[in-house]
């Protein structure tokens, strides 16, 4: 059974980091793309940051850029989002979704086979 376990969510003031951890088990880690996404209320769900064996790191939103990373960690099969500088725009729950039968970074949420449970992120200003 393939499995995905988000934490690291919390509390944190505007301009603090926060590093977000997605633990698969089910698939072999070293054919993946992994995809973190985050929706805040009212709003669709929409991807952020992936990572793939094929292609490395992908950015889907500007407003990231230069502030959160991703990384993988693949003999502890963990994914990492690691945020910095973060802003109140960006308190959502925040998933990871991962596809192990395709190797390159994509946004459609529909088509991911497997996801982490959520972590809330809130963000004071």
């Amino acid at each position: 059974e393939v499995q995905l376990q988000a934490s690291g969510g919390g509390l944190v003031q505007a301009g603090g980091s926060l590093r977000l951890s997605c633990v698969a088990s089910g698939f072999t880690f070293d054919y993946y793309a992994i995809t973190w996404f985050r929706q805040a209320p009212g709003k669709e769900r929409e991807a952020v940051l992936c990572i793939s064996t094929n292609e490395g790191t992908e950015y889907f939103l500007d407003s990231v850029k230069g502030r959160f990373t991703i990384s993988s960690d693949n003999a502890k099969n963990t994914v990492y989002l690691q945020m910095n500088n973060l802003k109140p725009e960006d308190t959502a729950v925040y998933y990871c979704a991962a596809d192990y039968v395709r190797d390159y970074c994509y946004s459609n949420r529909h088509l991911y086979l497997a996801w982490g449970q959520g972590t809330q992120v809130t963000v004071s200003s």
